[in-house]
């Protein structure tokens, strides 16, 4: 049996989307070789919605290490609130233990804290260890992530990216490969670094994690944000909200607007929930749909709660739903791996996203629901009138998804596809 040493500083209970990768792939690798060794932060220094029950997702064979942490209290007072630099260290001083003591085949970098990740090159150098890096975010902004955030940038973000621009392709010289869930990031980061070749990349969307919906089929949990037996219908979002979503909810709103001028009930019987838009503090999160239905006079059918739920609650919501909505971004490397949480939901599921989404393909393959489309020239009109010509609006249409084009999704199979980039790149 083949070792990983997967490097994921958020961990359970930490309830963080960019641990899900690692933590879902955990009860198949030993069926393609592979036994995982989980290096991970102390949770109790981290901030953030924290999830117990994500504890028991994972198999108690998995051996797991936790590194140290400079408290907050001490980093605070010069600016330094990220637990990956107040562990950066420690994170070293324990992998340098583990590889000694375990003797891993490979390090795989399964996170968003990408400074992190510059503990590649170190352990390479020091133990001859290859390591792969899992891009679930561009490390460097996009022109197009530029521009959609170009009202928020401040000194320390500015000053972050040109510290990322250096880290960048300093970690990435030395990888021995590349795991992307967008297929746009390998071209993105083959453009800006030309000496990387396209071998070295492998574009691998999460999983779908059946066994998570098996798990609250079997025991359900409650969620906060709506009642399912108040008698209205509840249509729901779970994610992220931002400027560069706003085109494709501009038009969802206006084209629920011009449903409720035909239908005025819709006011009394509908709710739109959007839940979890902000990954800031509560005291920084800031509202960027409600704002949006405001403007199109359909503020009292929709709310928007920033904070994020507890994993297994925010499943629940999609649950509970009656319908599911997933706005995309303007950005055509979005990829929202959380789709395939709403296709197992088994809920009428509305779609709309750049027509260079990987979601469009994914979608259109395996019928889970209906998929409108923008691209770069559409206007807010043009996208309006493509969902009202859907008839989705009218009336939600039951799920009809293709299960079996929807295994190559599932996490079994995405474990597979990854454990196969571990063989390639195992030392001789």
């Amino acid at each position: 049996m083949k070792k990983v040493l997967i490097v994921s500083p958020n961990w359970p209970l930490v309830s963080f989307p960019d641990l899900h990768r690692a933590r879902m792939a955990l009860p198949y690798l030993e069926q393609y070789g592979w036994e995982a060794i989980i290096l991970k932060i102390d949770p109790n220094e981290q901030q953030g919605t924290k999830d117990p029950m994500l504890c028991e997702t994972v198999p108690a064979s998995v051996r797991t290490w936790q590194a140290g942490c400079l408290p907050l209290s001490w980093t605070r007072w010069c600016g330094v609130r990220s637990v990956g630099l107040r562990s950066h260290f420690h994170l070293a001083a324990a992998g340098d233990r583990i590889i000694r003591e375990l003797t891993p085949d490979l390090v795989f970098f399964s996170t968003t804290m990408f400074t992190v990740t510059t503990l590649g090159r170190y352990w390479n150098r020091k133990h001859g260890m290859p390591y792969l890096l899992d891009f679930q975010d561009p490390w460097v902004a996009s022109p197009e992530g530029e521009a959609a955030r170009a009202h928020t940038r401040d000194l320390k973000y500015t000053v972050g990216q040109a510290i990322n621009r250096r880290l960048e392709p300093y970690t990435l010289r030395k990888a021995a490969h590349v795991v992307s869930v967008s297929p746009a990031y390998p071209g993105m980061l083959r453009a800006r670094y030309p000496w990387l070749r396209e071998d070295q990349f492998t574009v691998l969307p999460f999983g779908a994690a059946e066994q998570d919906l098996d798990f609250l089929h079997r025991a359900p949990v409650g969620q906060p944000v709506f009642d399912r037996n108040d008698g209205r219908r509840h249509w729901v979002y779970v994610g992220r909200g931002g400027a560069d979503m706003a085109l494709a909810l501009r038009g969802l709103f206006e084209a629920l607007r011009a449903r409720v001028d035909v239908e005025p009930a819709l006011r009394s019987d509908l709710r739109l929930h959007f839940v979890g838009t902000d990954y800031a503090a509560p005291e920084h999160a800031r509202k960027t749909i409600e704002p949006l239905a405001l403007e199109a006079g359909l503020g009292d059918m929709v709310s928007e709660r920033t904070s994020r739920l507890p994993y297994f609650e925010a499943l629940q919501c999609l649950l509970d739903a009656d319908a599911l909505l997933v706005p995309g971004s303007q950005d055509s490397g979005y990829t929202a791996s959380k789709i395939y949480p709403y296709v197992l939901a088994r809920r009428p599921l509305l779609a709309i996203f750049n027509e260079q989404s990987s979601v469009v393909d994914a979608l259109r393959r395996t019928n889970a629901g209906t998929i409108v489309t923008f691209g770069r020239s559409d206007t807010l009109a043009a996208i309006a009138a493509r969902i009202t010509r859907s008839g989705w609006l009218a009336a939600p249409p039951a799920a009809d998804t293709n299960w079996n084009e929807f295994e190559r999704y599932t996490a079994r199979s995405m474990t597979s596809r990854l454990c196969s980039v571990f063989d390639r790149c195992t030392r001789n």
